[in-house]
Order: C-alpha cells, then structure tokens, then sequence
C-alpha cells in the first residue's frame, strides 16, 4: 500500500523546494502587500517592498503577524480576497471573547483538502474505507477539515460530530468504520463506551486513529492503542493557518512532517525573533505561502518545537516538527478548546458581585478534561440563601459559556479564602501535567 499520497511534493529534493518556496513566496508577499492595507503599512514601516523578495532567504525582511493582529482586525481587515471570492468563514476563540476569523476561497479549501488527504494516506486510510469524524461541525476547524481530507481521497465520511457516544459506538460497529479522528480526550472516552457496549470488540473493523486539536501524551497514544486496538497518528493543524492538515505523521512516527510546500516554518527565539539554526528549540512562525482568502506571513504560533531537515525512512523529504514541549504564551487547551485565563479574568471582573481573585483547576477524570473555576463572591453579596447564590452562579456561567466556548464548573466560594500571593498570582492548577 502506498502511503505516499503527493509524491512530487512530499519527496521533493530540498534544493528544489527552497526555489519553490521562493516563487510562492513572493507571490504571496504580492498579494498582500497589494490586497490588504495593514500588510502593506506594517511593511512599509519596516521599509520593505515586494521587490526586495527575491528568495525564501529573504522572508526575514518581512514583519511578524499574531493573534493580536487577528483581533484588531476583526473580522475581515486581513481578507486579500473580495467577499464574492470567500466561500467559507471559520473561526476559533480569541481571549477576550471576539472569533479569530478566517475566510477561505474555493482555491483554499482546494489546498485544504489536498494536504488533508496527505496526512491520512500517511495513516494508511484508503479509498473504500469509512472513516467516523467526530471532531466538532461548525466554526471550529477540526470536523470540517478531516472531512474533507477524507472525501478528497475518495473514502467514505461519517459525519459524527462530537458527543452522542452510544449512537456513535453503534454506527461505527454498523457501518464498519476503518478510521477514527477526533480529539485524544474524547477517544479515550469512546473506547470505554465501547468496552461496555453489547458489541463484540472483534466485530468492529476500526483500526486508524487520527486525533488532533489538543497535547497528548506518548503515554495517551499507548492507552489509545491498547483499548481500541488501533494505530494511533497525531494530525496538527492551526485555525489561523488553514486547520487540520499542516502537518502530521507518518507510520515511523519520528516527528510531524510539515506540508512546506504551502506553510513555510521558521523557527525563532521567542524573546528576541531572530531565527534559530535547524534542531534548536524556539517559537513555530508560519507563512501561507499558497493561500489567497486570508494569508498569513511570518504568523507567530506560540509552539515551541524544533525542526529535522534530514530524510525520513518514509521516503519524505518534507521537513519534520518536533513533539511541541509547550507554548510561549499562558494558553490552555480544554477538551480542544482554547482559553485563556485572561478571558476568564475578563468576565469575573464584568460581574460586580465578584471580586477578582479566582483559580482555574484542569484535571483529567475518566479520559475527560475537567474544568472547575473557583471565583470570590464579595462579602456584601456572599449569602446562605441559595437562591441567591444560584443566580449570581447561574449568571457567571452563561457569560463563560458564550466567552470560551465551554461550560465550566463555577464554584462560589468564602471572600479571602483563595491564597494571596506576594509575588505572581497562581491562576491556575493543571494537573494533567502529572498525569
């Protein structure tokens, strides 16, 4: 079986791909620079003009993009494209509540289900097999991107969506589902429904698993395997940069290969910017070289990794991403779900009976993440009258939900009984770190 599915791109020469990426690039530079009126100021102020791309060298001229740009811009001041053009809005959560936003053309969700395909040949899916998505539907990226990954190869998708777990079990059992993609959380919970199903393990014909969207540990990957008796492959991916399919492993597993022929990556230091030599750890930067509804040049991912230009037993050239060790930045990924204290901070402070202390604790309970929020109820509104704490709580909780986009567990608690610090406040107890 060959698992290779863009021979020419995935095994091109390195010297030829550098040349490759030095034509797009400059065509990407020119898009927006042309397109887009924040790109050609941030350039102008750094004094550099589309001419000066002559390679991939060059991309260091270039100024830096973030989520923060994303957010001032919101929603469509990054689109180089006209709306007419935009045939798909996504978006992801930001921290202060307001979607990052990504628009993409129908050449977009072309390149977008190309590199898709990529990463599910390398597990070993083909054509006549099912493959069950139960990554989210809607904004977020992770379950319309493994769709189409699948449909370009030409297999069959189970459009599951999250949650629904007996009907799930049920439907994979009765439409033989080769593949499984979804987060690693929600498969560790899927393979224990599936223990206490009335179906026979052996009568299931799953054996792929492509999760995404959240860390996982070596250790999850070995659980994984063991329960669904499966393989279990890691796919990464970023809203910002198109979704699921940036990069993903192949059956060596000795790192993620990265599509690089349509997101350039830099490794840099993240205090200073300037970049690191090849298998030095530093901060992820993207650039979509091949997009046209909303590049991205030079996006600051908060990853810190490493790169491995070396050839992969696989017969991939493609440049390998290292295990991502943690990011630059104080984000949390809860059951794939971004948030960010501060977003959290921003809601407590919203509400006056509150005061502004509080503790996020993380913890993973039956293969599931937890997420419980103790916040302070100011002395003058902290009662024994439940109806009253009920209300302040009930409020609390639905501001949450429509800011990060998950339901917490809000715990009300005593004025002054959460720990002072001196120094830096401690917001936050993940234990899954221990785990």
């Amino acid at each position: 079986m060959n698992r290779i599915w863009n021979e020419t791109m995935e095994c091109m020469s390195r010297d030829d791909m550098r040349k490759l990426q030095g034509i797009r690039l400059r065509k990407a530079v020119e898009r927006v620079y042309n397109c887009c009126e924040p790109y050609r100021k941030r350039m102008q102020e750094k004094g550099v003009e589309p001419g000066d791309i002559k390679s991939i060298d060059d991309i260091v001229k270039l100024p830096f993009t973030s989520k923060k740009d994303l957010r001032d811009y919101y929603p469509f001041g990054l689109l180089c494209s006209p709306m007419t053009d935009i045939v798909r809005l996504q978006a992801s959560s930001g921290t202060t509540g307001k979607p990052i936003v990504v628009g993409y053309t129908r050449g977009d969700l072309d390149i977008w289900g190309e590199v898709g395909a990529r990463c599910f040949t390398a597990y070993g899916i083909q054509k006549q097999d099912v493959v069950q998505i139960s990554y989210g539907y809607g904004l977020f990226t992770g379950g319309l991107g493994a769709h189409c990954a699948v449909e370009t190869i030409g297999g069959t998708v189970l459009p599951m969506s999250s949650g629904n777990t007996e009907k799930q079990i049920m439907l994979m059992h009765d439409f033989g589902a080769v593949g499984l993609a979804c987060t690693p959380s929600y498969a560790l919970y899927l393979a224990e429904a599936l223990h206490n199903s009335p179906y026979p393990r052996d009568e299931f014909k799953l054996k792929i698993g492509a999760f995404g969207a959240e860390p996982w540990t070596e250790g999850m990957r070995k659980d994984l395997e063991e329960k669904l008796n499966i393989k279990a492959y890691d796919i990464y991916g970023l809203t910002e940069i198109i979704g699921p399919g940036v990069g993903y492993e192949c059956e060596f597993q000795h790192g993620t290969h990265l599509c690089e022929d349509h997101f350039y990556p830099e490794i840099i230091d993240p205090e200073t910017g300037e970049p690191l030599p090849p298998g030095q750890l530093g901060e992820l930067v993207f650039s979509t070289i091949t997009k046209e509804g909303m590049p991205l040049l030079r996006f600051r991912t908060r990853d810190l990794t490493s790169l491995n230009y070396e050839k992969c037993e696989c017969g991939r050239t493609a440049v390998r991403m290292g295990k991502i060790l943690g990011r630059s930045d104080d984000m949390l990924i809860i059951r794939g779900v971004n948030v960010f204290p501060s977003q959290v901070e921003s809601v407590i402070c919203e509400l006056p009976q509150l005061e502004p202390h509080y503790l996020l604790l993380v913890d993973r309970v039956n293969n599931l993440d937890t997420f419980e929020i103790q916040v302070e109820v100011k002395e003058e509104f902290y009662s024994d009258e439940v109806a009253k704490m009920l209300d302040i709580r009930k409020r609390i909780v639905h501001r949450l939900q429509s800011v990060l986009g998950i339901s917490p567990d809000v715990r009300l608690v005593e004025p002054r009984s959460i720990e002072r610090s001196q120094g830096k406040a401690k917001r936050v107890i993940d234990k899954r770190k221990f785990q």
